[in-house]
């Protein structure tokens, strides 16, 4: 016999069946799945793998325990914040198994952060990263330009941002501008405006879309989460690649992300970008006046200056009189003697040849002579005093005529141009005020119109309102009289019903005394009179020993016996069925006796009657009036 079982002999099976491996693995999937269908956890994040097929894998940690986590590329793509390592996050999803690796796993369906320092932690990480990679360089930025011809606005075509810009842009300088919608939070703002921005910059000049000259990303202010889109790294990316300056005006003043420092220029509001965009018009014409006229008057001065140089010149020669006075005087006076003189002379010599007997022929050939060397040094007089006045001349400052000329010839051509510039420049701003005064009395003519049919509309509205007020008000007048009138009837049926006459009608009196209501036996023996008052009018009675005349007060009456009384205007009722005045008690406020039907009669006295509990002086709590 062995004292231990064979190792190699089958065991007993039971009526256990046996299951497959795909079986206990589809058990337990539905178990998990059906207890954890929908939760949502909070942990780090630990490793993230993005695979080529769209899906997102990471690991869902804190420090005991590991979660693997699943979210396909379907909702991937609409999750509002991509976890990133290290990141602190909420899930929610649902739990499930994979049974192939034999391991559970969450399939996610959103993703958020635990916190918004969390947000903000993530938010500086990618910062720090982005930074580093030089995105944020100022040097990379690129200058804003002056005029632009195009300007192209990414932001919601349904908000007021984008009417604040296109306002402001009229006001200042109207512009062509290209508006590109986009959603400006949630899960698709960050691809659509990194699509945008790529899209634009790749636009070629010339085409049937025009290439802006400038880019606006504009939005308004909101929370972290709202504004979230704009801190997108593919975001970041598509300013940084782009080749178009770009402003950002995203949130108010107060509000900081990451595409302002990616922009060549930040904002502070949508209605500040438009005015960094462009000049105002009105400055630039101010301006282009103001150059105009600098410009003539340059030109003016340009033509007067050599005038008036030239005139300190001449006025520095001299008179040409005063130089040649002098010896025009001198040549007078020489001129007056040398007539006799030469006479003389010529006379003489006559008589000297005459006297010499040379022949005339002789004679005249030799005054030929003389005459013709007399030329000669006349014609040589003349040469010197040329020579001489040219040496004068370029004894004196040196004066270019031709210069000159072809500078006054230069000014009064400049001069001519800006002249015919002038008047096309008048006539210019000319139709501009023309073309200005039409489009303001055209808008003044339609703000008119659009105020007189606004009017108009508001009367008929208003009319048409008090026309149903009226018609409601004729219609609901009797019917509210009337349900008033009920409910005051009502309101009157309910006074009377908790009326102390009701009371009275019932069967009971109030009992008075010289000092008010009467509300225990010992006063209702002390008072000298009484008066009973029943629904039909009031009876005064008296203690017993009234009518006999006696002056003694009545001894009080016993705490079980009631007081004699006797009636006060008629005879005692003989009816044996009046039950005696202390026989009731109610919770009224005022005392009453009971009374018969036919009317106000006294009590037949009974001594001692028995008072019924709760009445004064049997022990009870004493009501407010007591019942006689």
């Amino acid at each position: 016999m062995d004292l231990f079982e064979d190792s190699g002999a089958p065991a007993a099976t039971g009526n256990a069946p046996a299951l497959t491996v795909s079986e206990i693995s589809g058990a337990v999937k539905r178990v998990i799945e059906g207890e954890f269908g929908r939760v949502r956890v909070r942990g780090e994040v630990g490793r993230v793998s993005r695979p080529s097929s769209g899906h997102l894998y990471f690991d869902l940690k804190d420090d005991n325990a590991c979660i693997a986590s699943v979210c396909w590329k379907a909702q991937a793509g609409r999750l509002s914040h991509r976890p990133e390592e290290g990141m602190e996050i909420v899930v929610t999803g649902r739990l499930t198994t994979f049974p192939g690796q034999s391991k559970y796993q969450l399939l996610v369906e959103d993703v958020e952060p635990a916190g918004l320092g969390a947000l903000m932690a993530m938010l500086e990480t990618r910062r720090r990263a982005l930074a580093a990679e030089g995105l944020f360089d100022p040097a990379r930025k690129r200058p804003i330009p002056y005029l632009p011809g195009v300007i192209a606005v990414v932001t919601s075509p349904s908000g007021a941002v984008i009417r604040d810009i296109l306002h402001r842009l009229r006001d200042r300088f109207p512009s062509r501008v290209l508006i590109w919608p986009v959603a400006v939070q949630g899960a698709a703002c960050a691809p659509q405006v990194a699509d945008a921005i790529t899209r634009l910059n790749a636009l070629a000049p010339g085409g049937p879309v025009p290439r802006p000259d400038l880019i606006i990303v504009a939005r308004g202010g909101g929370s972290v989460e709202d504004l979230w889109g704009f801190n997108d790294e593919a975001v970041i990316r598509a300013v940084a690649a782009g080749t178009i300056p770009l402003i950002s005006a995203v949130g108010h003043e107060t509000d900081t992300t990451l595409i302002d420092h990616a922009a060549d220029l930040r904002a502070p509001t949508p209605t500040a970008a438009a005015e960094m965009a462009v000049p105002v018009r009105a400055d630039l014409a101010g301006r282009l006046a103001d150059t105009q006229g600098r410009l003539i008057r340059a030109v003016q001065g340009r033509l007067d200056r050599p005038a008036q140089r030239l005139s300190d010149l001449g006025r520095g020669l001299g008179r040409p009189q005063a130089l040649t006075g002098a010896a025009r005087q001198r040549l007078d006076l020489i001129g007056a003697r040398l007539d006799p003189a030469l006479r003389g002379f010529l006379r003489d010599r006559r008589r000297g040849v005459e006297g010499l007997g040379i022949p005339r022929a002789s004679l005249r050939s030799f005054m030929r002579a003389r005459r013709e060397a007399f030329d000669r040094a006349a014609l040589g007089l003349t040469k010197a005093q040329d020579r001489d006045r040219d040496r004068r001349r370029a004894a004196l400052p040196v004066l270019n005529a031709r210069w000159l000329a072809r500078a006054a010839g230069d000014a009064r051509r400049a001069l001519d141009a800006a002249g015919r510039g002038l008047d096309p420049a008048a006539r210019r701003g000319a139709a501009r005020q023309a073309e200005r005064l039409n489009g303001l009395a055209a808008r003044l003519v339609g703000a008119r119109t659009r105020t007189l049919a606004d009017a108009q509309r508001t009367t008929a509205q208003g009319r048409a309102a008090l026309e149903g007020l009226t018609r409601r008000l004729a219609a609901q007048g009797p019917r509210l009289t009337a349900d008033r009138a009920e409910a005051l009837a009502a309101l009157d049926r309910l006074r009377q019903t908790l009326g102390h006459m009701e009371t009275l009608r019932r069967g009971f009196a109030i009992v008075r005394g010289p000092h008010g209501l009467v509300t225990s036996v010992a006063t209702a023996a002390a008072a000298p009179r009484l008066d009973l008052e029943f629904h039909d009018g009031r009876l005064p009675v008296g203690p017993l020993g009234d009518g006999d005349g006696g002056d003694a007060q009545p001894a009080p009456v016993p705490r079980q016996a009631a007081p004699r009384v006797r009636a006060g205007r008629k005879a005692a009722d003989p009816a044996p069925q009046a039950m005696p005045a202390t026989a009731q008690t109610t919770a009224q406020p005022p005392a009453a006796v009971p009374q018969d039907g036919a009317g106000p009669a006294a009590a037949t006295p009974r001594p001692r009657a028995r008072r019924p509990r709760g009445a004064p002086g049997n022990g009870g709590p004493p009501d407010q009036g007591s019942l006689f």
